[in-house]
């Protein structure tokens, strides 16, 4: 009797996991908790950061509880090659990357973003591969899956209008999550599924962007 009801628990996992989606893992696809702000590790974090990042294009901010550091696409991209990174921006990333290699307690999620001028498909391709190309450095670096992760987002998040050229500059940009490793996945939930309300996002924003 024991045998059979093993039997049948692992035939039942098995099942389960051939039904969960591919591009999500199991892990994510659940329910987790919000990631918990620590102000303390936030107010230690920041200063070494910024300082990372002195004399360079990109912008460094507090946002629910993590820190996030935005590199505008027009300064760190090829034009004609969307995975590319300039060479002055390496240094930069580099030394992002540097610094959360030496503490095993932060991670990182890097996301791609785009305007709202392309298909929906070309918009998530373009801005995955733009996120696939500063998590490389991070890879370089020695950061795992447990403690990196990437998504392409499209034109789902704009920060400002895409009615005008400053607001789709201002939208075409990668921006690299750091927050503590324990609240990883928690992150990361929030882009599993595409924003469902870009507009709100925008129209808080726009006022910054002008």
């Amino acid at each position: 009797m024991k045998l059979l009801k093993s039997a049948s628990l692992i035939f039942c996992l098995v099942i389960a996991g051939c039904s969960s989606d591919s591009k999500k893992p199991a892990e994510e696809v659940a329910a987790v908790p919000e990631p918990v702000v620590d102000p303390a590790w936030l107010d230690a974090y920041e200063p070494r950061l910024r300082d990372a990042l002195k004399d360079s294009s990109f912008e460094v901010d507090r946002r629910d509880g993590m820190l996030v550091v935005t590199a505008p696409v027009d300064a760190s991209f090829n034009p004609d090659r969307p995975g590319m990174l300039l060479p002055v921006t390496l240094g930069p990333i580099s030394r992002v990357a540097k610094l959360v290699e030496g503490d095993e307690k932060t991670a990182v999620v890097v996301l791609g973003h785009a305007d709202g001028t392309g298909s929906v498909e070309v918009n998530r391709e373009v801005s995955r591969k733009r996120a696939g190309a500063v998590a490389a450095i991070f890879r370089l670096s020695g950061l795992k899956h447990d403690r990196l992760r990437i998504r392409g987002l499209g034109s789902d998040m704009p920060r400002a209008s895409n009615e005008h050229a400053e607001g789709r500059a201002l939208n075409r940009r990668v921006e690299m999550l750091l927050a503590p490793q324990a609240t990883l996945l928690a992150l990361v939930a929030r882009y599993n599924e595409p924003v469902t309300e870009p507009t709100r996002v925008a129209t808080a924003e726009v006022t910054q962007a002008k």
